[in-house]
């Protein structure tokens, strides 16, 4: 009679594990930790941005929300490891565009296709590109910049945080436009573009204004163009008022998800990310940063955002002679 108390005790146990286990995964989404992947490395633009999202999602999730960090490849290191993540919500992006548009530009080498592999959450921001040089070179304006390019090609180089990004594809733009002729210099991680550019071993730098801001207010640096008008730098010019035909292209930062997470966390994640978007604590302290442009736009909009920038571009690629 002992030996089956104790059996039946230890099947009691198994059943009592058994029920707590199947409880949890009952529980409504989240009820475990969430990882915020971003594919930049930690002070970046995107690093920074992203960690003031996931602040605020902890908050409205009632969930610990872990911030990891995986650059590489434009971008696209990380985010593919959320592609072959699993598809319960559990494991989130938060990109740039350049982890949308390498695909179209290298479709034979990045593993992921954005529109087929990403489910698009939510848009936070826009962040301008510029073309920054030291505060004491000797432009004062893009045309002199460009007219020197034009003048002597190959002379003034342009660092830029990546070849399959936002910034290098604005320098080939600019080269279509102005018929001058740059040398491109791309690095892996985007902080050793400023860098470059801060110890003279470029002319100029192609990035995101947002981590240069420092740098111009302390009068090391000198803006002479940006990608998307900003009302609190209004001085500072976009190539379309400058009188050329075309705009440069400006990078995005979205929230999104590997495509097959059930529709109920969806619904979840949606309009906590819309909430935390529209916080106005966030507000402040993306404004506070400066150099970004906070304009909330839903899945859809997202989805259409990302559709229309891959289009453009798989043509400028086409165009450039970086695909067929």
């Amino acid at each position: 009679m002992r030996n089956l108390i104790l059996v039946g005790g230890v099947v009691l146990v198994v059943c009592a594990f058994g029920l707590a286990d199947s409880t949890l995964q009952a529980q409504p989404f989240p009820n475990r930790l969430i990882q915020l992947v971003i594919p930049m490395g930690p002070g970046t633009a995107t690093d920074i941005h992203g960690r003031v999202i996931a602040e605020e999602l902890k908050k409205i999730l009632k969930t610990e929300i872990v911030v990891v960090n995986k650059p590489g490849a434009s971008q696209t290191t990380g985010t593919d490891a959320v592609v072959k993540s699993k598809k319960d919500g559990y494991t989130l992006l938060y990109a740039g565009g350049a982890a949308i548009v390498a695909h179209a530009l290298e479709p034979g080498i990045v593993p992921y296709d954005p529109i087929k592999d990403l489910e698009p959450l939510g848009l936070h921001v826009f962040f301008p590109v510029v073309i920054a040089v030291q505060e004491d070179a000797p432009w004062k304006t893009f045309h002199e910049f460009s007219d020197d390019a034009k003048k002597n090609p190959g002379k003034i180089r342009i660092s830029t945080p990546g070849i399959q990004t936002h910034s290098s594809i604005n320098v080939m733009i600019m080269e279509t436009l102005t018929g001058a002729q740059y040398t491109l210099i791309p690095f892996k991680e985007g902080a050793k573009a400023v860098t470059a550019l801060l110890g003279g071993h470029v002319e100029a730098t192609s990035f995101s204004f947002s981590p240069l801001i420092p740098h111009v207010h302390s009068k090391k640096m000198r803006v002479l163009l940006t990608s998307k008008k900003m009302s609190d730098y209004n001085n500072i010019p976009t190539i379309n008022e400058l009188g050329y035909r075309e705009e440069l292209t400006t990078p995005f930062m979205g929230i999104y998800a590997p495509v097959g997470i059930p529709e109920e966390v969806k619904k979840i994640l949606v309009p906590a990310i819309k909430e935390a978007i529209h916080n106005p604590d966030v507000i402040a302290k993306i404004s506070k940063i400066g150099g970004s442009i906070i304009d909330y736009r839903s899945p859809e909009g997202l989805k259409n955002i990302v559709a229309k920038e891959v289009e453009t571009f798989s043509a400028i690629a086409v165009k450039m002679g970086l695909r067929k």
